[in-house]
Formats: structure tokens, sequence, C-alpha cells
């Protein structure tokens, strides 16, 4: 029996592997356009890093991203790009990162931070709840400027809309608030830094422990050091573990206060961490242990630490290109107001711990 050519044509598009094959060649066409936008912008801002080192390469990423966000009004065509180089290419310029650093260096530094990213944490939520009664905010745009704030901005605040439901509006203006105090501390930060005399280790712990997002803490950090920026990401890794209790515990508490329902059970439990536990962080310690093993060269180092910074220009540049300035005018004054005073109690208690901690010790 034989088979005529467009039947087996027929027969192998309909099979599941060619399905998968045709989604898979679709998904990456439509990341293509946003993609090489953010790659384009990242060249830019590093030949202009490279003239003005003082301001650097992830400055001027997400600069240009805001204005290319300003005068693009509509971007279908590079929104999945955009939005896979600000998030998949930021994991992966922090995964680079990982094959600079020892073991003895993450622990090290990891469990020296706690004092300080504790302290910090609990500043920032008792000072959400008591800014937010005082402003009279409603309590989930509330919760999600304070998790944000404490623990890793967007992504705090998306795993914790997973437990609480808030609304699409709240969600949004928390979200926007974060933004706008990341791209402040982006513009300040290592100027801040370089006038108060920090060094790279204080301005890494500063940076890892008051920035809000992964983004900002190594934009910014980038620009004040290589040492802080390695510094500030183990910090920052340890701060963004934080998210998982914290989400369990307003799962419990919301779980108690609707009614008396029992808080949920062990196997929502666990899907509920497998949803916020920041996978990324497994492939970050990988890198650590090849590095730690010897198995990635130091002569590989400096160009490794190249691609990083890259990465993290592309990153930054397609941030800047998802900035909306219209939906930061609508929400109003009163939560830009409370996520700048939670900025500036949780910079200046993380300065204020650090020298604490420092006489203590």
């Amino acid at each position: 029996m034989t088979h005529s050519p467009s039947l087996d044509a027929d027969l192998t598009e309909g099979t599941p592997d060619a399905g998968a094959s045709t989604g898979l060649i679709r998904r990456t066409r439509a990341l293509v356009p946003g993609l090489a936008v953010s790659v384009v912008l990242a060249w830019v801002a590093t030949i202009a890093g490279n003239h003005f080192r003082v301001i650097g390469a992830p400055v001027f990423a997400i600069v240009g991203g805001m204005i290319i966000s300003a005068f693009v009004s509509k971007k279908t065509t590079l929104q999945a790009g955009i939005g896979f180089s600000s998030k998949s290419v930021l994991k992966g310029s922090i995964i680079v990162l990982g094959t600079g650093l020892s073991f003895h260096e993450v622990v090290v530094t990891g469990v020296s931070s706690l004092p300080v990213l504790l302290g910090t944490l609990v500043v920032a939520l008792a000072s959400a709840w008591l800014l937010g009664r005082w402003l009279l905010i409603e309590s989930d745009l509330t919760t999600l400027i304070g998790v944000g704030t404490a623990i890793c901005g967007a992504s705090a605040i998306a795993a914790t809309d997973a437990v609480i439901s808030a609304s699409e509006s709240d969600v949004s203006y928390a979200i926007s608030t974060i933004f706008f105090f990341n791209v402040t501390a982006v513009l300040t930060f290592p100027a801040l830094g370089h006038l108060m005399h920090l060094s790279s280790h204080a301005f890494g712990l500063w940076s890892g422990t008051a920035v809000n997002d992964m983004s900002s803490v190594v934009a910014a950090s980038s620009v004040y050091s290589k040492a802080a920026a390695s510094f500030a990401v183990i910090v920052k890794l340890t701060r963004t573990l934080m998210i998982i209790p914290i989400t369990v515990a307003l799962a419990s508490l919301r779980a108690r206060t609707k009614g008396g329902v029992a808080p949920a059970s062990t196997p929502s439990r666990i899907m509920t961490l497998r949803r916020v536990f920041p996978v990324f962080i497994i492939w970050f310690l990988v890198a650590v242990f090849a590095n730690s093993m010897n198995w990635i060269s130091a002569a590989w180092h400096p160009d490794l630490a190249l691609v990083a910074s890259f990465m993290i220009s592309v990153a930054l540049g397609a941030i800047g290109m998802s900035s909306n300035f219209a939906e930061i005018r609508k929400m109003g004054a009163r939560p830009l107001l409370m996520g700048g005073a939670l900025w500036i109690l949780v910079s200046g208690s993380s300065l204020g711990l650090q020298l604490l901690t420092t006489h203590l010790s």
C-alpha cells in the first residue's frame, strides 16, 4: 500500500511533534522584534557607558528604554520580546554572574547580611501597615506595596497576588509604584554611595537590602563596582527567598480572616511554594558550584563578566520600555507617597543597621 506525498505531509503535520515544533517556531518568531530592539538598545548603552563610566551602561539602557516607551505607543509586535528580555535575560545574567563566585563567598555573604536584611524586612512590613492606615490606602494595595518594597519588587507582588487575589488595578498600581522608585534608585544610589564614601561591600549590602527589584539592584551595584555587584546579587537572592515564608504566612492569615476557613492543605501549600519559588536561584547555585569545583577556567571570568554585564543592559532596556507613565499618573499621590516613604525608611534603616552591626562586631 502506498501513500501520496500530500497525504504523508498532512499526517506529519498532524502529529504532536509537528504541532509542538510549529508552536516553538511561532513563539520564537514572536520574540525576535522586541529582543532585537532590546539588544540594540543595550549595545548603544554599552558604548555610551564606556564613554561615561560614572553613569554606566545599565542607567543608559533603562533611561533609553523609558524614552522609547514615551514615544512609541503601540508595542504589540515588540511586547513578547520585551517581556522575555526583562525577565528571562535578567535571570540568565544572574546565573552568568554566578560563574565568578564560590560557595564560600555565597554562604559567608548570605549569612553576614542576615541582621541587616531581616531588620529592613521588619521595617518595611511594619511601616507599610502603619502608613497604609494613616493614608487610608486599601488593605490589599498596602500589602502589595509593602511586600514589594520589603522583598523583591514585582516578583513579590505577583506571588502575593496569587495568595490574596487582589484586584488588577491594585496589582498594576503597586507594580507602577515599585517601578518608579526602582528607577529612582538606579539613578541616585551610585552617586549617593560615592558621596558617603561607601566601600563596595557596604554599597552592595545597602543596594541588596534597600532597592526593590533584582534588576535595579544589579543595575545600581554594577555602576558602583564589580565587587559591589557580586555582593549585592548574593544579598538580594537571600532576600528573595523571604518570599516563601511571607506568602505562606499571608495565605494562612487570609484563610483565618475568611470566616475561619482552615489553612490550605499540604498539597496546595506545596503547589504555592512551587509557584513562588524563584527557580533561577537553583541554576545560580549550579553555576557557583561549577566555579567552586574549578570546572570554569579563571581565564574565562573576564569574558563571562562582560557577557553578564551586556545581558543586564538588555534586560534593563526592556524594563525601561515596559514603563507605563499613564498608569503612574492615574494612581494618584497616596500610593506614590507611601512607596516613597517606605523607600526612604528602608534605605535609612539599612545604612543604620550596617553602622550598628559594625560597631557591635
